[in-house]
């Protein structure tokens, strides 16, 4: 194991950001991020996932292919095609980030490699590939209809050809030698029944049938007979000679007897090369880093959880660096789906800003990451660290409602902040909102005014790219280290004459459609996820 040069006490350790890379609608990368958010304009756009639809979303702005030349000078010819062909985009996020953050200082991503375990990996994820997961669900499910419908035709299965179309015991006469079945419970036919109702019946009566098919019964056990053989001899060669084998012969167990391809073909192993693991697996194997890799997943507070591991296990001096992240599929019809079933996401085809009607989010998609370090390994490596310098986290459960956040739990989280920061709320000089443009935006305001000074400077972003699940607490911690870096917040894309007019008399320092100068002083970042988990970051400026 590579020697640590660091010589501070581990639980001294000041901690730096030395890389980060992001994905976010409208933004390919980190350096069109920065540009993006100078703007007063949103990145969202139409979704039209259900055919024409009401709702806006946050679609990231990718090309993988960018990366290739990145990928193709260190590993195989064939490396990036099975990453393009075998990643789902949440992981290939994750890639295209990590290569940005590579980019940020010179000698990083050999640093990460020769410190060995001693580079961590958190990356997480709030939703997981849903993209690849429906595909392969739809794939499952036609496969079966139609591996179903085969062995359920009367000229395929005795027993149902013992049976009339409406489940009636034909005669003996009728039969022809057929087995009889009396069972009770055959399901209703579904010869004539009205389309809302057919596919569901079909299901039901095709599958009752192939479960009673002696044909489907003598066919699985020729497949078990195939599937039986053996390696033999050496290993590698005997494997690839029983593959071939088995192969050869269910081509013609297929063909005689003209069967579809069973539903147990029709997925494709990529559902299993995207499980939630896999975009923190891509980086390590990407950047042959040997430490743990760790997939976190809490929510809309996943960033914040990663960050707070990074940053405690620099400071207990396990590691000297780590990687943390979060991604996010695209948009989907599931996720949108199902958010506007939790009422929590605005379909009228207009833009929902936080603090304003409190109509409801909208759905956004990409990634972030961040190559954390101990700040003097790598300032004495000549590094420069980003942005600004990450003190401490936060994390509570509210252990209350599943989508409604309390206010105790969030509270106890900044608490928490303040104190490993060695801070206190009075010195917060500028704070970002979880702000999802529903009516927790009021509890959130409170919250804020109810520990900090009335000067506090408020941002709330979600307007401009979306709800990212899990990467949005990332884009918009990126988006306040980016404005205390440069010394001027971005604008958001609240006006002030927009701000609900309840919030406004709670507290009336927002940042709205102008840049501010930033205010020199701690800073603070709330984000608050599903299931209650709540994530506070406190930082402050980079000083000497």
């Amino acid at each position: 194991m590579p020697n640590d040069k660091t010589t501070t006490a581990p639980d001294e350790r000041r901690v730096g950001i030395f890389g980060w890379g992001i994905v976010a609608p409208k933004s390919p990368n980190i350096d069109a991020f920065a540009r993006n958010l100078q703007s007063t304009e949103s990145w969202l756009q139409a979704f039209d996932g259900f055919g024409p639809d009401n709702f806006l979303v946050g679609m990231p702005s990718f090309d993988f292919t960018a990366y290739e030349p990145w990928v193709v000078q260190r590993f195989k010819p064939n490396r990036f095609s099975q990453l393009q062909s075998k990643m789902g985009l949440p992981v290939q996020y994750v890639i295209g980030c990590f290569i940005q953050a590579l980019e940020q200082n010179q000698g990083l991503e050999e640093e990460l490699r020769r410190l060995g375990t001693r580079s961590h990996i958190y990356v997480g994820t709030g939703l997981g590939d849903f993209g690849t997961q429906y595909e392969e669900s739809l794939s499952l499910y036609r496969a079966t209809r139609h591996w179903t419908r085969f062995w359920a035709q009367p000229d395929r299965n005795a027993t149902r050809a013992a049976w009339d179309d409406g489940g009636r015991l034909l005669d003996a006469s009728e039969r022809h030698g057929a087995p009889a079945l009396e069972p009770d419970n055959i399901p209703p036919s579904p010869h004539g029944a009205s389309y809302e109702v057919r596919d569901e019946m079909e299901d039901a009566w095709w599958g009752f049938w192939a479960q009673h098919s002696p044909e489907l019964r003598q066919y699985l056990t020729e497949q078990k007979e195939i599937e039986s053989v053996k390696v033999e001899g050496n290993v590698e060669s005997g494997k690839i000679a029983a593959m071939k084998e088995k192969r050869r012969k269910m081509r013609r167990l297929q063909e005689k007897w003209g069967a579809p391809e069973p539903p147990w073909q029709s997925v494709s192993a990529n559902l299993v090369w995207n499980i939630d693991n896999i975009p923190a697996a891509q980086v390590s194997m990407l950047g042959q880093i040997t430490g743990p890799t760790v997939a976190l997943g809490a929510a809309c507070s996943t960033f914040g959880v990663c960050l707070k591991e990074g940053l405690d296990a620099i400071r207990r001096g396990d590691c000297t660096a780590a990687v943390i992240g979060a991604t996010d599929p695209p948009p989907h019809p599931l996720t949108v789906s199902a958010f506007y079933s939790a009422r929590v996401i605005s379909a009228d085809g207009q833009l929902s800003k936080p603090l304003t009607e409190l109509r409801g989010t909208h759905i956004g998609g990409g990634a972030a990451v961040w190559i954390l370090g101990d700040l003097e390994h790598f300032q004495n490596l000549g590094m420069k660290p980003l942005g600004m310098e990450p003190l401490a986290v936060g994390v509570t459960s509210d252990a209350d409602h599943i989508i409604t956040p309390s206010k105790e739990g969030p509270m106890e989280a900044m608490r928490q902040a303040f104190e490993g920061a060695g801070l206190s709320a009075s010195d917060m000089k500028s704070w970002d909102l979880h702000a999802t443009a529903t009516p927790g935006d009021f509890n959130e305001v409170e919250m804020v005014r109810d520990l900090m000074p009335e000067d506090v400077l408020v941002t709330a972003r979600k307007g401009r790219f979306g709800h990212g699940m899990a990467a949005g607490g990332g884009w918009e911690l990126t988006a306040q280290y980016l404005g205390y870096e440069s010394g001027r917040l971005a604008p958001t894309l609240l006006s002030e004459n927009e701000l609900n007019e309840q919030i406004a008399g709670v507290h009336e320092h927002f940042v709205y459609d102008t840049p501010r100068d930033a205010p020199q002083g701690a800073v603070g970042k709330l984000s608050m996820g599903v299931g209650g988990i709540n994530a506070c970051v406190v930082s402050r400026p980079l000083k000497d």
